[in-house]
């Protein structure tokens, strides 16, 4: 190791401004002749465009909303004629591919004909969709919609 290869321990300073002219940042201390930048104290606000319009009221406006709640997916009671006899939750209906996963909200609607018996065991249902699974037999008891296991972020895997 030589000499020149040591290095302090002290952090650099920044240049000390104002201090003098032959300082090199004297006077206006590199903040320019008068004006607000200029001065100490408050600075403009972000997007102030020195008393004109700020361009983010200057440009249009765009119409409508999109929501950003995720819309449930639908169930029709034409499709739970494969479950007769049974409990359909969301996991059966998973399984059964009719829904992406069994941790999405859920919906049954009325579409088709149901003749058979079946318990209905899902977050959300239409009231005609709940008079026509009572007509077949079955029942309708609303259940909390399942929330995903938690995963430790090392491993990956649910946690017990």
């Amino acid at each position: 190791m030589k000499y020149h290869d040591l290095k302090t321990s002290t952090p650099k300073r920044g240049s000390r401004v104002g201090r003098g002219i032959a300082a090199g940042r004297g006077k206006t201390a590199g903040r320019g002749t008068k004006g607000q930048g200029s001065r100490g104290g408050s600075s403009a606000k972000p997007g102030f465009a020195g008393g004109s319009n700020p361009l983010m009221q200057k440009l249009p406006k765009l119409p409508g909303f999109r929501s950003h709640k995720v819309a449930p997916e639908n169930v029709y009671t034409g499709q739970l004629e494969q479950f007769a006899g049974k409990t359909v939750d969301t996991e059966v209906l998973a399984k059964a591919g009719l829904i992406s996963n069994a941790y999405v909200s859920v919906k049954l609607i009325v579409q088709g004909e149901l003749t058979k018996k079946v318990t209905v065991k899902l977050p959300k249902a239409s009231a005609s969709a709940i008079a026509a699974v009572e007509k077949a037999g079955g029942s309708f008891e609303p259940a909390a919609r399942l929330q995903r296991p938690k995963t430790s972020q090392k491993e990956g895997k649910p946690q017990a």
